[in-house]
């Protein structure tokens, strides 16, 4: 199960880990995009099956989580992947925005991951997509900081408590790559010269780059990994 999968990221490791083999529900709010990657996939030889949910209602994501166990027989995967960014001074951040992001990013992969442990009977593992905000401070992020330095360290207690199930729970780090919710930093050349600087291979990133290391969180290959998070940064992070 990938959460936000009908573009970007979501989608990108959806399709990894389907060629890989795996049979995948792709979940999000936007139901045509969903229903177009999904048959995409099939069209290529994939299992692949969508279905509607926000992650930032509880009962949405019981209804879908519920939907994907009928339908698939069981879950033994899940990519936290669903997350929403608005850059913003830390002295305009509305309450309504706050839940937002909050809600969304930390508050809707913890009770993603809930519902999916609840149904992960013999084992499984779950993929949190965290970021550098995890680890450090970037101006205009303070809600999108928090929600993701939540997400990293419920990755390290959702690890602790559930490895006696069987069930591993990790998280990746993207640096800066270029999608539809970080498109308008992109348009800013200044901003783009500015931040190559930092990054020690000397390019942004590109969706291939957080597959593999996808596919094998999720693997058998990964077996004795889990409440750990993996920076795919360019060594953005080892150069600060």
């Amino acid at each position: 199960m990938i959460t936000g999968a009908s573009r970007g990221i979501g989608g990108s490791v959806a399709a990894a880990l389907a060629h890989s083999g795996a049979a995948v529900a792709l979940l999000g709010r936007d139901e045509p995009a969903l229903a177009a990657a999904a048959a995409g996939l099939v069209a290529a030889g994939c299992q692949a099956q969508h279905f509607r949910a926000d992650v930032a209602d509880v009962s949405s994501i019981e209804t879908a989580f519920e939907q994907v166990a009928q339908s698939l027989g069981r879950i033994d995967i899940l990519i936290n992947n669903a997350g929403i960014e608005q850059v913003c001074a830390s002295l305009d951040v509305t309450e309504a925005l706050w839940d937002q992001i909050v809600g969304t990013n930390l508050k809707g992969a913890f009770f993603a991951a809930q519902a999916a442990g609840r149904r992960m009977s013999s084992g499984g593992s779950i993929v949190n997509m965290c970021s550098l905000t995890s680890e450090v401070g970037v101006a205009g992020a303070a809600a999108y900081g928090a929600s993701k330095s939540g997400l990293a360290g419920l990755t390290r207690a959702l690890a602790t408590e559930w490895a006696a199930r069987g069930i591993r729970v990790n998280g990746i780090g993207p640096g800066y790559f270029r999608t539809a919710l970080t498109e308008s930093f992109y348009r800013d050349e200044q901003w783009q010269d500015s931040m190559l600087s930092k990054i020690p291979l000397g390019r942004f990133g590109v969706l291939d780059d957080l597959c593999g290391a996808t596919v094998f969180l999720c693997s058998d290959a990964a077996a004795y990994i889990t409440g750990q998070i993996l920076y795919i940064d360019g060594g953005y992070l080892a150069a600060l």
